[in-house]
């Protein structure tokens, strides 16, 4: 009899593990999402207006994380960053499209190539000033908070407030300024738009700049989860990539929505299957949908 009480009580036990490590992978997964979903919205909104696919995106995540790192290691503040850092993304994002896109942008083989060769200048230029160990930032929060039976890293939670406070602030902008509004017009029909007087060259400059700068607060927001290093950008890309795919090409609702569902359900199947495993399931989830929906999940988020 106490042999079976015993049974029964390592079973509890081990159920109880499985249930905590699940709900961990889970919330994990959410967060990811909701800073992948900053990334992926600014791949989104240059493929949308410039209709160019941008190799280098991860890249620009990768040049927030070590500009984060940096930043703490000469102000020995991480807080600056968060100010700093997507102001250095806006400004390179502009230069870059009026130094190296524009004037190739008509010619869709061409960009491939340079936004190819852009990312692996990033690559090396960070590995020569940054060296190629990785680093890790010490969350600026310490600390856990109870919630759901298990104990949660503050910061995380933190990061997800701020991912979820930076996409509405896009939205916001998106529809509430008169720069978003030129963006959305020259994304709907360009050429009505160049006749009504806006002005296009300056809304693909600003659009490239606030891509760059949004991937690059995603940088900020998640330095202190990952690793920095030179290569940060390689996995997020496919990622980004699938977000955008099976959220909807150029829809922007809905590759934020696409990200953190992806980012969830990776997180699900981590708790008992490989990490390799859950990727494969995203990437037959992105072919499905380009089968099945080539337009995307949930077009009708678009508007």
């Amino acid at each position: 009899m106490i042999g079976n009480y015993r049974g029964e009580w390592i079973n509890v036990l081990i159920h109880g593990h499985m249930m905590d490590t699940l709900l961990l992978l889970a919330l994990n997964g959410l967060i990811w999402g909701l800073i992948i979903a900053l990334i992926a919205l600014g791949l989104s909104i240059i493929f949308g207006l410039l209709d160019i696919i941008n190799l280098a995106h991860g890249d620009f995540f990768m040049v927030g994380t070590v500009l984060a790192w940096f930043t703490l290691e000469l102000t020995g503040n991480f807080w600056v960053a968060f100010l700093i850092v997507p102001l250095i993304g806006f400004f390179l994002g502009a230069l870059i499209q009026r130094v190296v896109i524009q004037p190739i942008r008509n010619v869709a083989a061409l960009t491939i190539v340079a936004t190819f060769g852009l990312s692996l200048i990033l690559q090396e230029s960070v590995r020569i000033s940054f060296g190629t160990t990785p680093r890790r930032i010490l969350p600026p929060i310490q600390g856990t908070f109870p919630m759901f039976g298990i104990n949660y890293e503050i910061y995380r939670l933190f990061a997800a407030l701020i991912a979820i406070i930076a996409l509405a602030g896009f939205f916001v902008f998106l529809h509430r300024t008169k720069l978003g509004t030129w963006m959305r017009a020259v994304r709907h029909d360009r050429e009505t738009a160049i006749a009504m007087g806006v002005p296009a060259q300056r809304v693909y400059v600003m659009t490239f700049g606030i891509g760059f700068a949004l991937a690059a607060l995603g940088g900020v927001v998640a330095a202190p989860i990952t690793t920095v290093e030179f290569r940060t950008g390689v996995d997020i890309l496919p990622f980004c990539f699938m977000a955008v795919i099976i959220g909807g090409l150029g829809n922007l609702p809905g590759t934020a929505v696409a990200a953190v569902l992806l980012a969830f359900l990776e997180g699900i199947i981590q708790s008992f299957a490989d990490p390799t495993v859950a990727r494969i399931s995203s990437l037959l989830l992105m072919s499905a949908v380009l089968l099945v929906r080539p337009q995307g999940l949930f077009k009708g988020l678009t508007k």
